[in-house]
């Protein structure tokens, strides 16, 4: 047996109890004749003693010890005299009477602490040492936690978990597709799976009625914060529902999560239309822990001044920054800089400072009358000590994007975006359509096996672009966590669809034909939704990132530093494959 207890759960009642314990060797401290070991598990610290007087040879042995050691010891548990109120195991210590190494250590990279001095790409390079850091393992613990959560809940709420397979076909509709040859059938290729929309979808036609499934996903797109290669999804559909029955069976689920992680009682949730986020926070998922809603100015500015900007402007918005009126000018060109940047894409950044004192200094105030001014002040709710900050531009929606950029610039600085406060609500009304630049024609906002909104099917032929979708996002703090639409089911709507999107006839039939088959057969009303499950750990566990939500990320490049991937084939794997790779010149 190489332990009988962990290194977390001894306690003053075990005081006298002869034990072995094994674990990893956080620090040793020697001090005068004793030699101090903290030994840590999964589980906890404990703190071992070796006497130089009671066995020299043990406490020799102790102090030839490394950091990271994995060791095992047997001792007698015994009253701490110092004891450690931050330990779970601090009123105890165990008297050390014999010290086997299972395995030395080299020093490790960095240190495996909380506060360590790793940085990312070392972390990243040497994950399985960054994974024994607890602030790390912690994060994977919750995500255990939630996913048994989800399960039961899902279990009971009559779903059956049913394993899609992850070697499917292309859909080029939507994110890259990550490819993979098939050495069988030369020259073709499988797709991982963005998604199990199809399979799942199949699935209520084949009678399963509500299906779920923690499913991997593949997506070949730029990362960020909230993105990686591979990701998880908690993948559900449904038979016979509507999406009020969507909506309040998985904010059901969301409140229960919420409850049992972190002990917060979600209100009802309200629903907010895409339209209406649009307008007051420049976003489809709107960080609703703080103000700052915009205000439309146009009426108020044209006209009334000299300043072409805003004359051809056909959007001018508005946010108030409470107290922030002393901000000086390197602060205001700081935050200039910013909106101009590429990211952003601003032109520029118009100011007003209501000072404390009544005064008012502003950018464009030799453009306009004090009066305008103030008429401003009153229509932004303004008071003294307030920053008022205006974005501009000919296209309204990517003017309030850019002014929604700003504006969560602004909450961060002044720390109204607290992680311990959560704000949730469901967008809902979409558009059906979204412009393409880069393809040049209307796409899908989601997928194209979403319901068009049934008062909006007439306008299908002659102004898709006004279509709204039976879609709705489940959003957190700013974060969409989870999204879904109730499904097209009827095999002439989702041709009209296809014709929308511009497909042929033959390549709807070619990528979709078993889909539009299979509708010939009874397929049921149906909807779905699908939860990030690393994006919903990351939001409970208060991070960033959702990198330390999974076990063995990719870094910002996509690569896995620990296994050196992705990398090159050799010349035969690739002859295998019927794959010529060109080469390129030095």
């Amino acid at each position: 047996m190489y332990r009988t207890n962990t290194c977390g759960e001894l306690r003053l009642s075990d005081s006298g109890k002869e034990v072995t314990l094994a674990g990893w060797v956080q620090r040793l401290r020697k001090l005068g004749g004793m030699t101090f070991v903290d030994l840590r598990d999964r589980y906890g610290i404990t703190q071992l003693v070796f006497n130089e007087a009671k066995d020299s040879v043990l406490c020799d042995q102790a102090n030839q010890l490394g950091r990271e050691y994995c060791v095992q010891i047997k001792g007698i548990v015994r009253e701490r005299a110092s004891k450690n109120p931050k330990m779970d195991t601090g009123d105890i210590e165990i008297i050390a009477e014999d010290l086997n190494v299972l395995s030395p250590s080299l020093t490790p990279p960095f240190t495996i602490e909380d506060h360590t001095d790793g940085g990312d790409d070392l972390r990243m390079k040497y994950r399985y040492l960054d994974l024994r850091r607890p602030c790390v393992r912690k994060n994977l613990e919750l995500r255990h936690r939630m996913t048994i959560l989800i399960r039961n809940f899902l279990d009971a709420k009559k779903f059956i978990e049913v394993e899609t397979p992850d070697l499917i076909g292309s859909t080029p509709e939507g994110a890259r597709d990550f490819v993979v040859p098939s050495r069988m059938n030369p020259g073709q290729f499988y797709a991982l799976p963005q998604s199990p929309q199809l399979l799942k979808q199949l699935l209520m036609v084949a009678g399963f009625d509500r299906y779920f499934q923690i499913a991997k996903c593949f997506r070949d797109e730029d990362l960020r914060a909230d993105r990686q290669p591979e990701f998880t999804q908690v993948d559900c559909e449904m038979s016979f529902v509507d999406q009020d029955d969507v909506i309040n069976l998985f904010e059901e689920m969301c409140r229960m999560l919420f409850k049992e992680i972190r002990g917060v009682e979600l209100p009802k949730l309200q629903q907010m239309t895409w339209q209406e986020a649009m307008r007051r926070f420049g976003s489809d998922k709107p960080d609703l822990r703080f103000g700052m809603e915009f205000v439309e100015l146009q009426d108020f500015f044209k006209g009334k001044g000299s300043f072409s900007v805003f004359d051809e402007a056909k959007y001018i918005g508005g946010i108030c920054a409470s107290g922030c009126a002393g901000y000086s000018r390197k602060q205001l060109n700081e935050l200039t800089d910013y909106v101009k940047s590429p990211q952003v894409g601003a032109k520029g950044l118009v100011y007003i400072k209501y000072n404390a004192d009544g005064t008012i200094k502003s950018s464009i105030d030799k453009f306009y009358t004090e009066d305008v001014l103030l008429d401003i002040k009153a229509k932004m709710g303004a008071k003294d000590g307030d920053l008022v900050l205006i974005l501009s531009g000919s296209n309204a929606n990517k003017t309030r994007i850019q002014l929604c950029s700003l504006r969560l610039l602004m909450g961060s600085r002044l720390g109204l975006r607290d992680k311990n406060i959560f704000k949730c609500l469901w967008i809902i009304d979409f558009p059906l359509f979204e412009w393409s630049e880069e393809e040049q024609r209307l796409v899908s906002t989601h997928h194209p096996f979403t319901m068009p909104n049934p008062d909006d099917i007439p306008l299908l032929d002659e102004h898709p672009e006004r279509v709204r979708a039976k879609a709705y996002d489940f959003v957190c703090n700013g974060t969409e966590v989870g999204g879904g639409s109730i499904r097209i089911h009827d095999t002439k709507l989702q041709e009209k669809m296809f014709k929308v999107l511009g497909f042929t006839k033959e390549r709807a039939e070619a990528q979709f034909g078993f889909l539009m088959n299979a509708f010939k057969y009874g397929a049921p009303p149906h909807a779905g939704l699908a939860f990030g499950l690393d994006r919903f750990t990351s939001i409970l566990a208060g991070l960033d990132s959702i990198r330390d939500t999974i076990a063995f990320p990719k870094n910002n490049k996509g690569r896995d530093v620990m296994l050196d991937a992705p990398s090159e084939l050799d010349s035969k794997q690739l002859e295998e494959l019927s794959i010529k790779v060109a080469k390129t010149e030095k």
